[in-house]
């Protein structure tokens, strides 16, 4: 047994920013995630301070600056953690608050970081949007941390808007998307990510990461601009951190590609400016689904069935129906 204290069951619903003790088994079993999900949140947020949603009045201006859809806003509304809702547990008001606070911890840090397990979306929009509410608590202390670090309020802006892109596309895929705060938002949420014209960087050790947000075409010109404008936000707002290259790992940089594109098309060019590493299989990722989830959106839809309408789109279909596979490389340039 695994319990911690009195269970959480049963107890008095806690605002959030309050600390409850829980017996982890019971926890887990109410949340429908294995205990040592529940456990690994209870570990790394501690007693550590949680932050409070923004006020509910708040929150359609503030959902609207994040550029989080209408029909999403709404879901978002009505599931929202007031007091004494019927839609949300115990169980889950402690998930939040704790999940809160583990990312809230790591302010500043630059890794990936889930937050606390994978919920059972389809029991509501307590469950589907539960951290998409952490996010919204978060939003301020990270935004302070931006101002700390004397970035503009338009910068700070365009990269937490990332949530609603990332809504939208869940949405599009019918919850074959990502979780929204499964680790790649935490990234925003923590100061780690910006979006700077075509292109979003993390922060790194010594390499600046590159990641390719769905806005529009990626032309040589666009790319340019947007690495010329990181080359010089990061030593004017982070002057203690040392980079050396940018990096990307992606199946944009696949060889494989250089079979089915046109020598200057936006890919190719985007890849050529990558010095490959030696190709190794990445663990925990498919990088046939990884192409499906980015070039068509679906995960479900059978190849004879996508459409066909791109060079890329036809590429991805005949690789795959040849038996073929996509590969995730990766690869770095000088900065």
């Amino acid at each position: 047994m695994s319990a911690i204290g009195k269970p959480v069951t049963g107890a008095a619903t806690p605002p959030v920013g309050k600390i409850v003790r829980v017996d982890l088994d019971e926890t887990a079993a109410r949340l429908g995630v294995p205990v040592e999900d529940v456990d690994r949140v209870h570990r790394l947020a501690g007693g550590r301070p949680s932050a409070p949603l923004p006020a509910k009045a708040d929150a359609p201006a503030i959902l609207d600056r994040l550029a989080v859809r209408p029909d999403d806003a709404a879901e978002i509304m009505a599931g929202w953690p007031d007091p004494g809702s019927p839609l949300w547990t115990p169980e889950l008001r402690w998930l939040l608050d704790r999940s809160i606070a583990l990312v809230r911890a790591d302010l500043g840090g630059h890794g990936w970081l889930p937050p606390g397990p994978e919920l059972p979306r389809e029991r509501g929009p307590a469950w589907r949007h539960l951290y998409v509410y952490a996010y919204l608590a978060l939003v301020d202390v990270v935004r302070g941390y931006h101002r700390d670090h004397g970035i503009a309020d338009a910068v700070s802006w365009a990269a937490l808007a990332d949530v609603g892109r990332n809504l939208a596309i869940d949405r599009r895929m019918r919850g074959e998307g990502w979780p929204v705060m499964q680790s790649w938002l935490t990234l925003h949420a923590r100061g780690a990510v910006y979006e700077l014209g075509r292109l979003q960087y993390q922060r790194g050790d010594t390499a600046i990461g590159l990641h390719i947000p769905e806005s529009g075409p990626m032309t040589p010109e666009a790319v340019a601009a947007s690495l010329d404008e990181a080359r010089a936000f990061f030593p004017r707002h982070f002057p203690d951190e040392r980079y050396t290259a940018f990096s990307c790992g992606s199946w944009l940089l696949d060889p494989q590609l250089l079979e089915y594109l046109p020598e200057d098309s936006n890919i190719v060019r985007f890849q050529r400016r990558f010095e490959l590493e030696p190709y190794e299989e990445p663990e925990g990722l498919d990088a046939d689904v990884e192409v499906l989830r980015f070039v068509f959106r679906t995960l479900t839809t059978p190849l004879d069935r996508l459409p066909r309408r791109t060079v890329l789109q036809r590429a991805v279909i005949d690789h795959l129906k040849a038996g073929r596979h996509w590969r995730w490389c990766r690869g770095r340039f000088p900065i």
